[in-house]
């Protein structure tokens, strides 16, 4: 079936996820692509969402809309990371199920998979123990997002997935050093350490910690496979089936950066979880690959940060 001629809504289009979908769309050949910013459509507002639905028709839905951040954002406002998150996809869910959108993919996280779940994590953890606390109510949100679009494939038949990404980084990603994650902080860290000539970077935690870090433009690049290639109501994991110590990480910045100070690790700080590293058996076997190697993306984040982000010097 071609889909490029379909009404594709992509719910977050401004954020680094949603704009990345909407460059692979624009790519991919799909001429109808729907977009809205937060004051055209507050998606925390139901009767709104549902009016936009009921007008434009959407056939295709890519949720990337949410609330997302660090351990520290986690930490300091889990009431805003479930409600906000809670209310956005069940506003959307619904209003996608009850005005005759064909397919929908929910975008999940890492994150809902146990803290000790075996490594690599298999789709079939989901609530298999308990969570990793520092981001437990983002993970509770989105893992009523996943069982909601279950819900409605199984009780009226939707076609509604749901993909979980892992670590994600790109260009539009979030370096406030107060709410971003592991990778933007650390670019940001490392720019600021070489521009005023610190000696030394201080980092979160014993840097031991593995993390599995994929860029956005293989995630919208895996979402818009999915919505052609697939139907099934059951998760599927999508990462690069690689992952690096944090330290490891720390390392790579500090290179694709020309930074030769030293590296400081606050064991004071919380690791997280030991490791995150996500088994994507199931997608590779779909036929996906990603593309993106981390050195390489790190590089292109650095830049888009240095056009975007840095002030000059």
């Amino acid at each position: 079936m071609d889909w490029t001629n379909k009404r594709v809504f992509v719910a977050g289009h401004r954020g680094m996820v949603g704009s990345a979908m909407v460059r692979r769309l624009t790519t991919g050949g799909y001429t109808h692509i729907l977009t809205r910013t937060r004051a055209e459509l507050d998606l925390m507002d139901r009767a709104a969402v549902r009016e936009f639905f009921e007008c434009a028709r959407p056939q295709l839905v890519v949720d990337a809309a949410a609330r997302v951040g660090g351990i520290a954002a986690n930490h300091s406002f889990p009431v805003e990371f479930f409600l906000q998150n809670a209310t956005i996809q069940n506003n959307l869910l619904e209003a996608a199920a009850d005005f005759g959108v064909e397919k929908f993919l929910f975008l999940g996280s890492s994150c809902i998979y146990p803290k000790l779940a075996p490594q690599p994590i298999r789709e079939d953890a989901l609530l298999t123990g308990p969570l990793e606390p520092t981001n437990e109510a983002y993970a509770l949100a989105k893992i009523g997002g996943i069982r909601l679009a279950q819900y409605y494939a199984r009780q009226y038949g939707r076609t509604f997935l749901s993909a979980m990404p892992t670590n994600l980084y790109g260009p539009g990603d979030n370096y406030d050093l107060q709410s971003s994650h592991v990778l933007p902080a650390l670019i940001r860290k490392t720019h600021e350490a070489r521009v005023a000539g610190l000696p030394e970077i201080v980092v979160w935690g014993s840097g031991t910690p593995r993390r599995e870090f994929l860029h956005a433009d293989d995630l919208a690049d895996a979402c818009a496979f999915l919505l052609e290639h697939y139907d099934s109501p059951e998760i599927v994991n999508v990462g690069c089936g690689e992952d690096v110590t944090i330290r490891e990480l720390a390392e790579h910045v500090c290179e694709a950066l020309d930074y030769r100070g030293e590296l400081v690790f606050d064991r004071s700080k919380p690791d997280g979880t030991p490791r995150k590293l996500l088994d994507v058996s199931k997608l590779t076997r779909l036929g996906w690959q990603p593309r993106i190697g981390l050195r390489e993306g790190i590089a292109t984040a650095y830049q888009w940060f240095c056009e975007h982000v840095a002030e000059a010097p």
